[in-house]
């Protein structure tokens, strides 16, 4: 008798496993919700619903964790942590509708997450462009055309040679290039809108016509967003996430861009300046809920949203490690997850490498960022990276 333990992280491993014992399709419908573990945070319920979900979810054979004071005190803002299967959680929002204190309410949502977790058809659109993001990782190359920027500034300064890095990156297998015209490394000062336009502008005007790829403007500011789309651009990556301007959401909607939401804690000038968090995926996971919000209140549709947690933005080396593990729970928000860490900072201050030094400690992150759930990587080293990319989906997918 021999014993193996199995690792199975989605619905598709646990489909492909029951398939390979051949059991019966009507079987594997059944079984294969049941092999796989939820553990969900649940915030904002009253304590009298949190105990009843508590008593709901034993009935089934989960349970339900709660504060003692949630048990002792009436509260409107309790808090509690679901564990359950898939199935189990199945069952749960059907037991779920007819109840009282919100709960119905609340099953929704657990429905929603889940689907939201086996989404595998994702499609970018941004532009003329669709991007079939569930097919495999795809590659973002970073452009920047900045004097002062931590990696690259004054390389590219100059038009054509900003020009011939973006063939370059085409070349090397890029899917979409990424122009920033302001530095956002930790301590840089803003500068205006009429600088960051005379970066960027002349360079996109000149790669519409000469790559076939998306342009991304790197921009929170709206005049640059809008003279970026009017000459070519088709996305606009947004570190603030449309904190700053939240008017840029109706300019992408007009000319049906694509927009990357990122989170960032401060501003870059601010951002690394001790940030602390009480709970800090959780933190992430809201302000990126928020940013979605104004997204789709101004008409921007579901497929041409993207999230971005913001590694190197407001957090610490540790906080940066743990977003990289935890990167698959904010693919409950339902949206392809974009993750830059290329050539970062906390890849420095692990390995104790310069910024030039850092290719295979980007590498290794980038590996990491894939298997654990992200859609878009955006980096410098194109070339190796799309490399690394395409071997771990190739692990991945097998």
């Amino acid at each position: 008798m021999n014993l193996r333990l199995l690792e199975l992280k989605d619905i598709k491993e646990v489909k492909d496993e029951l398939r390979a014992l051949k059991v019966h399709d009507g079987g594997i419908d059944i079984m294969a919700p049941k092999a796989l573990l939820r553990v969900i945070k649940v915030k904002g319920l009253d304590s009298a619903a949190l105990n009843i979900l508590k008593q709901d979810m034993l009935s089934i054979g989960g349970d339900c964790a709660v504060s003692w004071d949630a048990f002792i005190r009436r509260t409107k803002d309790a808090e509690g942590i679901i564990i359950g299967t898939a199935a189990q959680l199945d069952r749960l929002c059907e037991k779920l509708e007819r109840q009282p204190l919100g709960l119905s309410e609340l099953g929704k949502k657990l429905c929603l997450l889940e689907d939201n977790l086996n989404k595998r058809d994702l499609t970018l659109s941004a532009g003329r462009y669709k991007l079939n993001l569930g097919a495999r990782t795809h590659i973002m190359g970073i452009l920047n055309v900045t004097p002062d920027s931590f990696s690259d500034g004054g390389l590219y300064t100059d038009r054509e040679e900003a020009v011939r890095r973006a063939i370059e990156m085409e070349n090397q297998g890029a899917d979409m290039i990424d122009i920033g015209g302001e530095s956002t490394r930790p301590g840089s000062k803003p500068v205006s809108a009429e600088e960051e336009c005379g970066r960027v502008i002349p360079v996109i005007k000149v790669l519409a016509k000469r790559i076939n790829l998306p342009i991304s403007v790197d921009t929170s500011k709206f005049s640059v967003a809008q003279k970026a789309l009017d000459c070519g651009a088709v996305i606009v990556n947004d570190i603030s996430g449309l904190k700053k301007e939240p008017k840029i959401a109706k300019l992408v909607k007009r000319h049906k861009a694509a927009i990357v939401l990122m989170h960032m804690k401060g501003t870059p000038r601010t951002m690394q300046r001790a940030p602390r968090y009480t709970s800090l995926v959780s933190e992430i996971t809201e302000s990126l809920r928020r940013s979605v919000i104004i997204a789709k209140d101004a008409g921007i549709s579901d497929n041409s949203i993207v999230i971005d947690p913001g590694i190197g933005f407001g957090k610490t080396v540790e906080d940066n490690l743990k977003i990289l593990k935890r990167l698959r729970e904010f693919k409950s928000l339902g949206y392809p997850v974009l993750v830059g860490p290329s050539r970062k900072s906390f890849i420095g201050r692990v390995l104790g490498a310069e910024t030039e030094e850092r290719l295979f400690g980007t590498a290794a992150s980038v590996a990491v960022a894939i298997q654990n759930g992200a859609d878009i990587l955006r980096v410098h080293d194109v070339d190796q990276m799309r490399r690394v990319a395409r071997l771990t989906d190739a692990i991945l997918n097998v």
